[in-house]
């Protein structure tokens, strides 16, 4: 039976809790299927991932040698597809961390292997025999979709939801067989002068447990410090919606949404935010939602399971004086 590929970024010095989740799903799909899980480990050069890929349940990690800067989406895409040409069963399926690298890769990937693309995908439903069932959650899951790929279908690339999936148990006496493949230096058009990564004392916002986000209700840049201080008492990664961004209050890296990023954590505290159908569709799958706006009508409070209707600036220094309190 056909492989099942997991993308796996392995650029940071610990893999991120995504990469178990997606291969948890991929484990899901092989043992349905009768097949083995490669992760394809990039960005990553020396392979010091290639154990813990291992252990959450690799039977192959293809580790991908470039030289420089982290590999571009369109190298990533085309590395993936030129593999998929040289093996001797294309895989069955591709799963990438949805995100604005899998946004720009995934389509270009499908488009070359002439493949189904499903994005955002929330679970994967499998049965042994059966084409597996990709789930989605369009119009920030007021739908449920369930897709098959029609009959025949070689290959299929799937974007994946962060912490939509279990993450994949890990196993620390299993072992994989590592290859090593070059990137595909055809793809390597442009020319990266330099690579800055920004750094932080927080969490990163799509990997946060609590996020605490500001809108168009903060008035302006300033009123981001409100946000900021409230994110330092809970240790908390800090989001923003659309026209915070578009305002120029915030760089976009902080974007939750639709065009942004997409966040599922245990808390999501919205400050200000109106809710627009657009914001929704990045952080509909927090556990639990507090949303603080002064407009009793706001859309926000629809998605909320806890709302307080007052100034953000007035609730927000009430909220933590009483969290000090109980320190």
């Amino acid at each position: 039976m056909a492989d099942m590929w997991v993308g796996v970024n392995g650029a940071e010095e610990a893999l991120r809790q995504v990469n178990a989740e997606l291969m948890g799903a991929a484990r899901q799909l092989a043992d349905a299927a009768g097949a083995s899980v490669t992760a394809v480990l990039y960005n990553d050069a020396t392979g010091r991932h290639a154990d813990a890929l291992a252990a959450l349940g690799a039977d192959r990690v293809a580790v991908v040698e470039a030289e420089g800067a982290p590999l571009p989406p369109e190298t990533l895409a085309r590395t993936l597809a030129r593999m998929a040409a040289d093996a001797a069963e294309p895989p069955a399926v591709v799963l990438l961390a949805d995100g604005a690298e899998a946004r720009a890769a995934a389509p270009a990937l499908a488009q070359t292997l002439g493949a189904p693309l499903f994005s955002d995908v929330v679970a994967v439903e499998a049965a042994a025999g059966a084409a597996p069932v990709f789930v989605r959650e369009p119009y920030t899951a007021k739908v449920v979709e369930r897709a098959q790929a029609a009959p025949g279908t070689a290959t299929v690339v799937a974007t994946v939801r962060r912490a939509a999936m279990p993450a994949a148990a890990a196993d620390v006496v299993r072992t994989a067989e590592v290859v090593r493949v070059p990137a595909d230096s055809a793809a390597l058009a442009r020319a990266i002068a330099e690579v800055v990564r920004a750094t932080s004392g927080r969490v990163d916002l799509t990997e946060a447990d609590i996020v605490v986000s500001g809108g168009r209700g903060l008035g302006g840049p300033e009123g981001f410090a409100v946000i900021e201080s409230l994110a330092d008492k809970l240790g908390a990664a800090i989001g923003a919606s659309r026209p915070a961004v578009d305002g120029g209050w915030i760089d976009i890296q902080y974007q939750v949404g639709q065009t942004g990023k997409t966040v599922a954590p245990t808390l999501y505290i919205a400050c200000g935010i109106s809710g627009s159908i657009q914001h929704a569709a990045g952080m509909a799958a927090s556990k639990c939602v507090v949303a603080i706006n002064k407009d009793p009508e706001a859309e926000i409070f629809a998605l909320a399971d806890y709302g307080i209707v007052a100034d953000l600036f007035e609730a927000v220094p009430l909220l933590e004086a009483e969290l000090a309190s109980r320190a």
